[in-house]
């Protein structure tokens, strides 16, 4: 059969990155402390840069390499060996693959002990250069409180709170490794107060005045996590942002870092 990727193409218009969005499969995430992994579903998208010489790319490779891994325990230096597969099935100079997923982690509530899921959206995300250099980012987007320290300061009774979201994302060499629970038990550490999914009465006064006893403007988080980042000598890149979704404003607040070590 005619083979029309192949084909030539006169318009000398090389493309940066093509490839496929939204391909649903289950695959097994190492997990710490489980040498059997935690089996995700997850959303991949995958591609790769064009020459100017051909029309298209075969996209059922970017399937084939990804069926190749879906029951390994990936880490990043799956990712790398992924990346290097399709660069070399597809003859590209570059490739590129997102993994999203969804990251379930057993968490015990402050006092009453009752065990229950948190979960967290996380992603693996990794690229491979023309020179053939390769880099993984790490990220989770994590749930805490925040409660206003002016708020707290000018207010006779009680003090505003609300749900914040903080986005980690993060970079290390395959020679070391970062797991997901320390990612995230990191950046709870920095909030007013962490996020339970279930809490009974006792355990729901303990995070009420955790919080009321640890105000905290999105700035305060967003300093408290760059420090802790700063002195990770694994990570060697990082970007962070954390927004608050005010209780009595209109609007959210948010602060961002990014800092290449």
């Amino acid at each position: 059969m005619i083979d029309v990727q192949n084909q030539k193409d006169k318009r000398n218009i090389p493309i940066q990155r093509v490839g496929v969005k939204g391909v649903e499969i289950p695959l097994r995430i190492e997990k710490k402390d489980d040498k059997e992994g935690l089996i995700v579903y997850c959303r991949a998208t995958m591609s790769v840069s064009l020459p100017s010489c051909f029309r298209g790319t075969h996209m059922s490779r970017f399937i084939e390499v990804l069926n190749d891994y879906k029951e390994k325990c990936l880490l990043s230096s799956d990712i790398e060996k992924i990346l290097f597969n399709v660069k070399n099935k597809l003859e590209a100079d570059s490739a590129y693959i997102k993994l999203d997923f969804k990251y379930f982690i057993e968490k015990q509530a402050p006092v009453s002990g009752y065990k229950s899921n948190m979960c967290y959206d996380c992603s693996f995300e990794g690229e491979v250069d023309e020179n053939c250099n390769f880099k993984f980012y790490l990220v989770t987007f994590v749930p805490i409180t925040t409660l206003c320290p002016c708020s707290k300061e000018i207010s006779q009774f009680g003090a505003h709170n609300q749900r914040a979201l903080l986005r980690i994302k993060v970079s290390y060499d395959n020679n070391h490794h970062i797991w997901l629970e320390d990612l995230i038990k990191l950046a709870e550490s920095c909030s007013s107060s962490e996020i339970y999914s279930l809490l009974k009465r006792e355990d729901e006064k303990f995070v009420t005045e955790t919080a009321y006893q640890n105000p905290k403007f999105v700035e305060d988080v967003i300093r408290d996590i760059v420090l802790k980042l700063d002195s990770n000598d694994i990570i060697n890149f990082y970007e962070v942002e954390v927004e608050a979704f005010e209780s009595i404003h209109n609007h959210n607040a948010f602060a961002y870092q990014k800092c290449s070590k």
